[in-house]
């Protein structure tokens, strides 16, 4: 069932959703993103092992933390092209904003390749709801989209981001730095192809909205094919 939203965005990647049958990924509408805003507001960094100095910078203190996040996303929303482009989804179970995931591609026409990001609010983590996302917006990708082949990076100590990416058939793709607090960390990084997504494709994800959004990501009829 569509989340219910006042009126279809005239922006096609606004109005992408997938349905699971645990949670929707919602287009990141100014509607939406204000019912996440106090979710932000309290804090979604609050304990080691600490996330990426990500741009939207969920460190800041309480409103700067907000209007930081904002900004971020509206300046991503408006950067799209065949080049790049990075489409913000808010994660809403039972009707709740708790958490975005996002998916990044880059020269996607070119390599068929996409990235993830996302965060959840700690009062509904430890509940697999990080693999039910990630699992959702991969069907988006490699279903929706065509892609050949999935990436991620998490730091080495964070174990739920990498066992997530270890049980849904990624493969190892080497290690990497990156800063959080400023300070150098390892990363891992990990691969997940096509066909190592098709062995275990999920039946009961539903996509809506992919057809009107393509041609604004420069993704042709038999992209992939």
């Amino acid at each position: 069932m569509p989340v219910p939203s006042s009126a279809t965005s005239s922006y096609p990647p606004l109005n992408l959703q997938v349905h699971t049958p645990r949670l929707t990924l919602a287009g990141a509408s100014d509607e939406l993103l204000e019912r996440l805003v106090p979710v932000v507001r309290k804090g979604v960094a609050v304990s080691e092992p600490w996330p990426f100095d990500d741009p939207m910078s969920l460190y800041r203190e309480s409103p700067e933390r907000e209007w930081a996040w904002l900004r971020g996303i509206w300046a991503g929303r408006a950067r799209v092209s065949e080049d790049f482009w990075r489409l913000y989804f808010v994660v809403v179970v039972d009707g709740e904003p708790v958490g975005m995931q996002d998916l990044i591609g880059l020269k996607f026409t070119t390599f068929g390749t996409v990235g993830t990001f996302s965060w959840l609010d700690p009062e509904v983590r430890g509940r697999g709801l990080g693999k039910e996302i990630r699992q959702a917006v991969l069907h988006l990708a490699f279903e929706g989209f065509e892609a050949r082949e999935a990436s991620s990076e998490a730091f080495h100590d964070n174990l739920a981001s990498n066992r997530v990416s270890e049980s849904l058939g990624y493969e190892p793709n080497g290690a990497t730095w990156d800063t959080r607090r400023g300070e150098a960390a390892a990363m891992n990084r990990w691969r997940l192809t096509r066909e190592r997504w098709a062995a275990t494709r999920r039946d009961d994800i539903e996509l809506i909205g992919v057809a009107g959004c393509r041609p604004v990501l420069g993704i042709g009829v038999g992209f992939g094919s």
